[in-house]
């Protein structure tokens, strides 16, 4: 764990409290966060973080201060990566977040916002060559609303999800949404390949508007790739020649197995290779 987190632009003791029992992220999830990749004092695929970031506090009716822009978001994040010495690939989450009081009380309009930043393993961008064991949580579902794309501090159904992989030494699950058909992964965008053709879920079926994602899909598209987006039952999703999870630290994960069924890798690899390793300009 890192010595120092940002708060508001303060570097402040790992440890140390900062929010009241009133505050609104605490109480009802009200707030955003954005998992992100450094390299070499370079927010990777930052455009994107920022468009959902901003987007999103929009459609919660959340606002920054005026002076907490894009521009200075980014030096603040550098910043915590300098003060806690990481010259490595970091992993940096930043946590913006309503202020304090009830639902039906004014409340504070202007959020605040906490960064935290620790050191990515340095086999981060290996390529899984063992393949991820998945299954699927059944117990709880995604609502496929307006609220759906956003990557909101209400974490519960992946959080609960996630341990259901836990308890059954599985490294996922999958997440399904109210309709009853694929959505995503706890922490990741589900994307397959049947028959050559690159599929991945619409946003219209609840998945987190992954950065990820949206950069995959322009990448293959301006490669030439046959990629598109398809609606998917679970069942349906076990006729799939390969599976791989998306997500912005990693980028590509190779599914090796969902239940019992077991994909193969061939056209993944050469995915990742093309896309993914490298894309640090390491």
């Amino acid at each position: 764990m890192s010595a120092y987190f940002n708060y508001n632009g303060n570097m402040i003791k790992e440890g140390t409290p900062v929010i009241s029992a009133d505050n609104r992220a605490f109480r009802y999830g009200d707030g955003l966060f954005e998992t992100m990749k450094v390299v070499n004092g370079r927010i990777m695929l930052r455009a994107f973080h920022f468009d959902r970031l901003f987007s999103g506090l929009s459609v919660l009716g959340l606002e920054l201060s005026d002076a907490f822009d894009r521009d200075f978001l980014e030096q603040e994040i550098i910043k915590t990566c300098g003060v806690n010495h990481i010259s490595a690939p970091a992993r940096v989450r930043l946590t913006v977040f309503g202020g304090d009081g009830g639902w039906r009380e004014m409340p504070r309009m202007t959020a605040g916002f906490i960064i935290q930043a620790a050191a990515l393993p340095s086999a981060y961008l290996d390529f899984n060559e063992n393949g991820l064991k998945t299954g699927i949580y059944r117990l709880g579902a995604k609502s496929a609303d307006g609220l759906a794309n956003l990557k909101s501090n209400n974490y519960l159904l992946y959080g609960l999800a996630a341990n259901h992989a836990a308890r059954r030494q599985l490294d996922d699950c999958l997440v399904l949404n109210a309709s009853g058909r694929v959505c995503e992964a706890t922490i990741a965008n589900v994307f397959w390949i049947k028959e050559q053709i690159i599929y991945t879920t619409p946003l219209s079926e609840g998945c987190v508007a992954g950065v990820m994602r949206r950069n995959l899909l322009q990448e293959f598209a301006a490669a030439g790739y046959a990629a598109q987006e398809k609606i998917i039952a679970p069942e349906q999703l076990l006729e799939a020649d390969e599976l791989f999870f998306t997500n912005a630290l990693y980028g590509m994960r190779w599914v090796g197995a969902l239940d019992d069924k077991r994909y193969d890798n061939r056209q993944i690899v050469r995915l990742y290779d093309r896309f993914i390793r490298g894309m640090d300009g390491e």
